[in-house]
């Protein structure tokens, strides 16, 4: 498939995977998504919208205006290849922007060779809140995380099967990282893939992936996808089976980052990493 096609594709998917649990709004070029429980989530051009359309700031006020009603975050996500013109707008109305490369698994991730086990958690598995807890202590660069805030829409999701949940567990059995993916169709996305400081540096990180994608390729999936953190860890998914194809792009107020979760996750979810 050429890299329009998939990025059209996955440009589906981020239109499709919040409205389980969000109601959508049609405002100008845009669909707000608001979530009915849960983390809130974000604006985006509507999928049919044309890639050469010329956004001007007047259209994302309308946007951010009702937002600001709502009581919601004033965040806008977008694949940059089919809104090229959206991130100067943005920009021009105030909003920072964030970019993340864009991959899709390729080739079949090689086997790592670690001696963690690595293994899909159903939601009551004893052991998927400590799987939950390790993910968020790689994020927060703690080796001594707490329970997950969240973790219980969390394990609905996953009753629901609106997502899947890995964890890595070290010889001794402690959790010592974990992934998830959420799948709409045949296409998935791989998040918040993450690992404790001290486990890193064993391929922990690919192995994961690795179990995720064969996990979701079993189910039916034929795109896998991820948004990398940034460069650096672009290149780590570039070496073990992934293409970069485009880049996701990010708006929302100075200072603020990101507080929409990834399509259709809780919260504490966040882009894909390798550490």
């Amino acid at each position: 498939m050429r890299a329009p096609d998939v990025l059209a594709t996955i440009n589906r998917y981020c239109d499709t995977a919040p409205r389980a649990t969000a109601d959508a709004e049609t405002i100008g070029p845009f669909t707000l998504f608001v979530a009915r429980t849960g983390w809130p989530f974000y604006a985006r051009p509507a999928v049919d919208l044309r890639p050469d359309h010329a956004f001007d700031v007047a259209e994302i006020a309308a946007v951010v205006e009702r937002q600001r009603a709502l009581g919601i975050p004033l965040t806008f996500e977008w694949v940059h290849e089919l809104a090229p013109a959206l991130a100067a707008a943005a920009g021009s109305h105030g909003l920072d922007v964030t970019t993340r490369p864009l991959l899709v698994q390729t080739v079949e991730i090689p086997s790592t060779g670690t001696v963690e086990d690595i293994v899909m958690l159903e939601p009551e598995d004893d052991r998927f809140g400590a799987a939950r807890s390790a993910v968020a202590g790689g994020f927060e660069e703690t080796d001594s995380p707490g329970p997950e805030p969240g973790l219980e829409t969390i394990r609905q999701r996953a009753r629901e099967e609106l997502l899947r949940v890995a964890g890595a567990f070290d010889t001794s059995g402690a959790a010592v990282g974990g992934g998830s993916a959420s799948a709409r169709g045949d296409v998935a996305e791989l998040t918040g893939i993450a690992v404790l400081p001290r486990a890193r540096g064993r391929g922990i990180g690919a192995a994961i992936t690795a179990v995720l994608a064969a996990d979701a390729r079993a189910r039916g999936v034929r795109t896998v996808w991820l948004s990398a953190t940034d460069e650096r860890v672009a290149a780590v998914y570039e070496r073990v089976g992934f293409t970069r194809i485009g880049t996701t792009y990010e708006a929302a107020p100075p200072a603020v980052g990101r507080v929409s979760a990834p399509r259709g996750w809780p919260p504490r979810a966040r882009p894909a990493t390798t550490r």
